[in-house]
């Protein structure tokens, strides 16, 4: 162990026994209070530095122990201070305890860092080198090559922000340096950053398009694995989290805290509202053989779920690491984390990844388990959407439709029928009706609303929709991992020709089946998901998982931009805006309502209603959908759509009652085409298409607002 000259105090500095109500650095009383969760040390140190985070100037003992919970009230010290923590305990790795003081550790609550993390074997709390090297202990002092946490200045709380049923939103998933990396018209110095994502431009083409919410890869602060650093590569997604309650600087200027909220307020003001990608699940810490920056120092037991007596972690992330959210102290932190960036950062929503580690306890997954149960409670984050990504790599990981209300969920389902129905693939047209449908299948029990799945056909974790559309084969040398990471089942098409192709007849084909996907998505009941880049025509090469693609295959291309692919999918969503049928709470099971008339009927293009034996027709590809507002909402409400989804070829379809009821307002063959009334039944539909028919404008329900 180091014995360190280093002096107990400061001039001017005096240490006294702080309180434990708050957790982190709290500027009060002419000081700093700090407040450090650890149950298992017996000393803390707390490490001040220089300005410039590069000399350690003093380490004092925190004065005062409240429980668990280790006080200082460091007199004299202000905001901007730079510190870390050293802790004492037993070394014992395969009784779970890895205490190492001669590692500089960070604070779980810290709000701002200097500086970023540099690879060394001194980040490693052991002697790498040999087959049980994690059970030796290392001494270098790792202070050199860490971030420095800085005492944050408080904030007040933020404003709210415009507060959209998920019923009338439409989801744009982005990655805050990507989206705008690559934009002509955003000033460079802001590309890339919390405020180039706020820029006027980025605010203009948001809401051309219409979305109502924009939900960013995380901004958590984040480490670039060492083994992506060995490669030249970064990880560009950010789900290896360093700190949660900390913007990362790597998005900002000069002040991350401040710019971020500047950020949320101009969406605010833009009224979109602002999701985070979290990452509560895992730290970035990895497995036993991982560098000790933070919660493995501070209290290894505590934070993490261990097996095989300790020494082992558990990985049902598949990441080397799950964070033990069973213990009361790391719930709390969760949940402290979660309350600071909706209350003072004013975020609107969270989507959790790997969401079923949140309710896995010993039994296996629970949807009363305690975060899960504690998230519900909340009065703090009650007007907060809540989004559960439902699957992870551990027992029982597979957990879709099963999250309590009020959680939304990402489902796979509906991507991957959605793809294989237009892909031509046998026998989809009953799953493909079911996702139309809101999968109530899988949400429709204790009382959940039809708006509880989330409807993707595409996502950061795999192709865009343009590559969706060109291959066939995952494209992913460039990350280093010999083309074996990523998925291998993408339900793809390249429509004739592997990736880019001069042939019209293909690129017309391809620009046909991007639109139908995309009207299939904002035509079905739930919350839609667009990827952000989809409308406009984005590719990264074949690649998808481009998790290490810090540069133009990762970022986003909007010069040559598909303009009339943008006008498409804007024309998608004001559709779907002026439809209420098309964004309905309560789910569709052709109940008769109070009208007489049922809620939902499929038609066969001959106008009849399919038989059992039509939705066992492995060549049933042509599918009509007359819909309405639900029986159960007890509205007999007018407004009703008729809606073909042929992904077979032109044949005629008969028109629900009187053709002369209907209008077409939109095509997927002809984007332009203007609406079109009078009807002659039946009609034609083309190939490969998406039609929309409107009962008369003075026959609709007006749009909710």
């Amino acid at each position: 162990m180091t014995h360190s000259p280093l002096p107990s105090s400061l001039p001017g500095v005096k240490a006294h026994p702080g309180s434990a109500y708050s957790l982190g650095a709290t500027p009060q009383d002419g000081g700093v209070n700090f407040a450090l969760f650890s149950a298992a040390a017996q000393r803390v140190e707390l490490c001040l530095f220089s300005q410039d985070g590069k000399h350690e100037q003093a380490r004092i003992v925190m004065p005062d122990r409240d429980g668990d919970i280790w006080t200082a009230h460091i007199e004299g010290l202000a905001v901007g201070a730079r510190y870390g923590y050293r802790v004492h305990g037993p070394y014992a790795p395969e009784k779970g305890q890895r205490f190492n003081p001669d590692k500089l550790l960070l604070d779980p609550y810290a709000r701002r860092f200097q500086g970023s993390l540099r690879w060394s074997d001194a980040l490693l709390g052991y002697k790498p080198g040999s087959l049980r090297a994690d059970l030796s202990i290392d001494h270098r002092d790792s202070a050199a090559f860490m971030p420095k946490c800085v005492v944050a200045a408080p904030i007040d709380p933020a404003d709210r922000g415009p507060g959209h049923a998920y019923g009338d939103s439409v989801i744009y998933e982005a990655h805050a340096k990507g989206l705008t990396m690559q934009h002509p018209d955003i000033p460079a110095g802001l590309r890339g950053r919390y405020l180039g994502l706020c820029a006027a431009p980025m605010l203009d083409h948001l809401r051309q398009l219409g979305v109502t919410a924009i939900e960013l890869l995380p901004v958590h602060s984040f480490i670039d694995d060492r083994f992506l650093v060995s490669r030249g590569l970064r990880n560009y997604w950010g789900y290896q989290t360093l700190g949660f309650f900390a913007p990362d600087m790597r998005y900002a200027s000069t002040d991350a805290l401040s710019e971020f909220r500047q950020m949320v307020a101009a969406f605010h003001s833009a009224g979109i509202e602002v999701i985070l990608d979290v990452v509560y699940n895992h730290s970035g810490e990895g497995d036993e053989l991982g560098p000790t920056l933070a919660y493995r120092g501070l209290d290894n037991a505590s934070y993490y779920r261990l097996r095989d007596g300790g020494r082992y972690y558990v990985n049902d992330t598949g990441t080397g690491n799950t964070l033990n959210l069973s213990h009361p102290m790391v719930l709390r932190m969760v949940m402290d984390s979660l309350r600071f960036w909706a209350r003072d950062m004013g975020v609107d929503g969270f989507r959790f990844d790997l969401g079923t580690v949140l309710g896995r306890e010993d039994g296996g997954f629970d949807a009363g388990a305690g975060l899960l149960d504690a998230l519900r409670q909340d009065p703090t984050l009650a007007r907060s959407k809540l989004i559960a990504e439902p699957w992870d790599i551990g027992p029982g990981g597979y957990q879709l439709g099963n999250f309590p209300h009020p959680f939304a969920e990402w489902n796979d389902k509906f991507r991957d029928g959605t793809r294989r129905f237009w892909r031509g693939d046998a026998g989809m047209a009953p799953d493909f009706a079911a996702r139309l449908l809101g999968s109530a299948g899988q949400f429709d029990h204790h009382n959940r609303p039809a708006t509880a799945s989330v409807n993707f056909v595409t996502a950061h974790d795999g192709f865009t929709l343009t590559d969706l559309t060109q291959f066939t084969v995952k494209r992913n040398l460039a990350n280093g991992e010999d083309n074996r990471d990523g998925h291998g089942d993408n339900h793809s098409d390249n429509l004739g020709v592997e990736g880019p192709t001069d042939n019209a007849t293909i690129i017309a084909a391809r620009h046909l089946r991007k639109r139908n996907l995309l009207a299939s998505l904002l035509l079905a009941q739930g919350t839609p998901m667009i990827l952000a880049g989809d409308e406009l025509g984005n590719s990264q090469g074949g690649n998808n998982n481009a998790y290490a693609q810090d540069n133009p295959t990762g970022w986003i291309t909007w010069e040559d931009a598909d303009e009339a692919l943008i006008a498409f999918t804007a024309r998608l969503i004001a559709v779907r805006k002026a439809h209420p049928v098309l964004r309905q709470r309560h789910f569709l099971h052709a109940a008769t309502r109070a009208d007489g008339v049922r809620d939902v009927v499929w038609r066969r293009p001959d106008g009849k209603e399919p038989t059992a034996a039509d939705w066992h027709d492995a060549g049933f590809r042509c599918l009509g959908l007359e819909l309405r507002h639900a029986a159960a909402a007890g509205n007999p409400c007018t407004d009703a759509l008729f809606i073909v989804f042929n992904a077979g070829a032109e044949q005629p379809v008969h028109l629900p009652d009187a053709a002369n009821l209907w209008h077409l307002i939109l095509d997927t063959t002809r984007p332009d085409s203007p609406l079109q009334t009078p009807l002659v039944s039946p009609l034609v539909a083309p190939a490969q298409s998406v039609l929309v028919f409107a009962t008369p404008p003075e026959q609709q329900e007006p749009p909710h607002d």
